[in-house]
Order: structure tokens, then C-alpha cells, then sequence
């Protein structure tokens, strides 16, 4: 008998037939043997409806407030997740972060987990009940309300694998598994039955959305396996652990879109400390020794000039696309060459050992993608025949 956490999220919950059909797939490991503690998110849109009601209150709400009301979303779907497996004849009960007792920094909006509590896990647990647990939400050291972020709900799964020991955290979602870049973009994208979690590491941070950034961290530092399994197909997915790979050269292609290239009349290391202080994403490169350049998620422009002043917003859909693998830092010349054969201009790179960073024209994202991804995943894999370790 294994003890796995599985993990379902907003598509997955997204209506009263799909809870149901989360519950018949959770009895289906229950009827193995397995002993099961279910993660939800809110069901699908609910947050980004509860956030348009605050935003109707105030265009930057108060962090604390808006955290109060986003984690309301996932109280409705342990409710109901539990009710449908005890109808079933499972008995099933629901718990709150603060039930459960995930604590958390006080990083509203987007919060750490720092400790979980697992004795009324194992309580339930010992009773044969599935325990259903609301992902994204945590309470601080003074019981403030917290959220975890964008897909928070995966980091909450694997923070309660990795305190109860799990054989397998499962983060069902509405893809069959890792890719090597995003499939809805380029048809070529190959499904991956395993990913190293460094490649894994590397590629959610530089924008693939199958699987939260916070959460792989976690997940690699505390030893707890993934596997990305569909919740609508049957399948293996893709299993995500720490095998090392032979593969060198590119191994993956991720994207980020819907950013915006701003400038302020700031020095680099001012505009990078205060960055850093407040939790902020950005990709920052100087202009000068006055003034620094940055690229930052769309949504994310109205905290940004509040805090930052006097900022100009230089152009509003732009994009950074990524190759991750082992030596890509090192391969901006066969990159700048392939592109300008192509006629598509890059903005800015950046590199480190094993990404190649090119913030590129919001239209142009798509044929960059493709050509890249043909180029140094395809053609190379092809060459060589060695295994392709990316995600999408």
C-alpha cells in the first residue's frame, strides 16, 4: 500500500461534473489499496473572479484583504469533494490550510510554505478516510490569512508529500504530461515520460506553466518525486526525478508572454535591490549608468508603477523565449544566426550556464519558438539520438 497525494486543479474541478468525476478517479486508488490525501484548487475562474470584485473595490488592493477573499475559492471545492466521495461510500473529510496547520511567511499574495503539520492528517488518515486538503493557502506566524501565488495549489500538494513521506505526489491537470515546448504553439512538441528535475527547475522559471515554479523547488530540496498525469485520459504522464541525464546541448524550449519592456530612470542595482526586497519577477539590463530596462508580466504593471514612480512603458507585447539544456548559455552566436536567416529581431539576450534568454517582438513568439525548437531539439535529438529532458 502506497500513500500518494494527488493533486487536482481549477480545469480539473471546473463543475459539478468534473468534481464528480475527480472523485471517481480518486476511488480508483483508493480500490488499490492506496491511502489518499487529494489537494484542489478553486474551481476553474473563480480566482480571476474574485479578483475582478476587488479590483472593482481598488485597482491595487490591500495585500492582506485580497488574500482573505482569494482563499475562499478553495474552501467551496473541498466541500464539495468531500461530499461526493461520502456519497459514494468513502468517507472523506475536508480540511482547511489552517485545519491542517500549513504555516506560512508572511509574504501575502505570495507566500512560503516554512512548516506543516501532519498530526491530523495521519489522524484521518489512520481512519481510512481520504483526507481533501484547499491548495494555495497557509496562515503566518500572527494566523493572517496567506496565499502561495499562481498555482500555489501545487506547491501546497508537494509541501504535504514531502511532511507525510508520500511514495508520489501526482499533480493531475489538463495536459497528458511534460512537454518539450508548449504543444499548443509548435505541433512538433514531443511528450516526455521523464524529466530531470534540474531541466524541470530551469524551464518553469522561465515560464512553462505545467508545473509552479515554488513547487518543483520544493519538491527537488525535500526529495519528493512528481508525475504530471492527465485528469481527463488515462496514462503514465511524465514522472519527474532526480536520474541524471547524458543529454548535453539544448534540451527545451519555454516560453513567457504577454510581458511589457519598460525603462526608469533609475541605476540597475537600485532598481534590482528594491525588486528583490519586494518579490518581484523582473528581468532587469541596464541602459545606462541612469537609467535600467525591464521586462515584466503585463498584469503586474499597475504594482510596479506604484512602487517604482516614474516609469515609461516602452512596449506593452513583447516576450522572452528560453533554450535550457546544459552549454545553451554558450550559444547566442548559432542563435543570433539562425534568427537573422529568419528575419526576427531580438530585443535583448541574456544567458547563464545552461539557459539563452531573447526577449523578443509579442508576434513574433510563435515562429521563434517553432524554429528554435526544431533547430536545437528536433534536429539535434535526431542527429544523436540522445533523450530529450524539457517541459512545456
Amino acid at each position: 500500500m502506497a500513500l500518494l497525494v494527488q493533486k487536482f486543479g481549477g480545469t480539473s474541478v471546473g463543475s459539478i461534473e468534473r468534481i464528480e468525476a475527480v472523485a471517481d478517479r480518486v476511488i480508483q486508488s483508493r480500490l488499490q489499496g492506496h491511502q489518499i490525501v487529494v489537494v484542489v484548487s478553486a474551481m476553474a475562474g473563480e480566482t480571476n473572479r474574485l479578483l475582478r470584485l476587488a479590483k472593482q473595490i481598488d485597482e491595487v488592493p490591500t495585500q492582506r484583504e485580497l488574500d482573505v477573499l482569494l482563499s475562499t475559492g478553495e474552501q467551496v471545492t473541498i466541500a464539495l469533494l468531500a461530499m461526493a466521495l461520502n456519497k459514494r461510500g468513502y468517507p472523506a473529510t475536508s480540511l482547511t490550510a489552517d485545519q491542517v496547520a500549513i504555516r506560512t511567511d508572511n509574504a501575502f499574495n505570495n507566500a512560503s510554505i516554512t512548516q506543516v503539520d501532519t498530526d491530523t492528517l495521519q489522524h484521518f488518515l489512520s481512519r481510512d478516510h481520504i483526507v481533501v486538503v484547499a491548495g494555495f493557502q497557509g496562515r503566518d506566524s500572527l494566523n493572517n490569512i496567506t496565499t502561495l501565488g499562481r498555482g500555489g495549489s501545487d506547491t501546497t500538494a508537494v509541501a504535504i508529500a514531502g511532511a507525510l513521506h508520500a511514495d508520489e505526489c501526482q499533480i493531475f491537470t489538463d495536459v497528458d504530461g511534460v512537454y518539450t515546448t508548449d504543444p499548443r504553439l509548435v505541433s512538433e512538441a514531443c511528450k516526455l515520460s521523464a524529466i530531470h528535475f534540474d531541466d524541470m527547475t530551469a524551464m518553469a522559471r522561465h515560464g512553462a506553466k505545467v508545473l509552479q515554479l515554488q513547487s518543483v523547488e520544493y519538491a527537488e530540496s525535500h526529495r519528493v518525486s512528481l508525475r504530471v498525469v492527465s485528469s481527463f485520459d488515462d496514462g503514465e504522464g511524465t514522472l519527474v526525478n532526480f536520474e541524471p541525464s547524458s543529454a548535453a546541448g539544448a534540451v527545451g524550449v519555454a516560453i513567457k508572454a504577454q510581458q511589457s519592456l519598460l525603462n526608469v530612470e533609475k541605476p540597475i542595482h537600485e532598481v534590482e535591490q528594491r525588486l528583490q526586497l519586494l518579490g518581484f519577477d523582473v528581468w532587469c539590463y541596464a541602459g545606462d549608468n541612469h537609467s535600467t530596462w525591464m521586462v515584466t508580466a503585463a498584469d503586474a504593471l499597475a504594482r510596479l508603477k506604484l512602487i517604482m514612480g516614474d516609469l515609461a512603458v516602452v512596449e506593452e507585447n513583447v516576450a522572452t523565449v528560453t533554450i535550457v539544456g546544459e552549454g545553451s548559455g554558450q550559444m547566442w552566436p548559432h542563435v543570433e544566426t539562425l534568427l537573422l536567416e529568419h528575419e526576427l529581431a531580438v530585443y535583448q539576450q541574456t544567458s547563464t550556464v545552461r539557459c539563452l534568454s531573447l526577449l523578443v517582438q509579442g508576434q513574433d513568439v510563435q515562429r521563434a519558438t517553432a524554429i528554435l525548437h526544431k533547430k536545437f531539439v528536433v534536429e539535434a535529438e535526431s542527429l544523436d539520438n540522445r533523450p530529450l529532458l524539457a517541459v512545456s
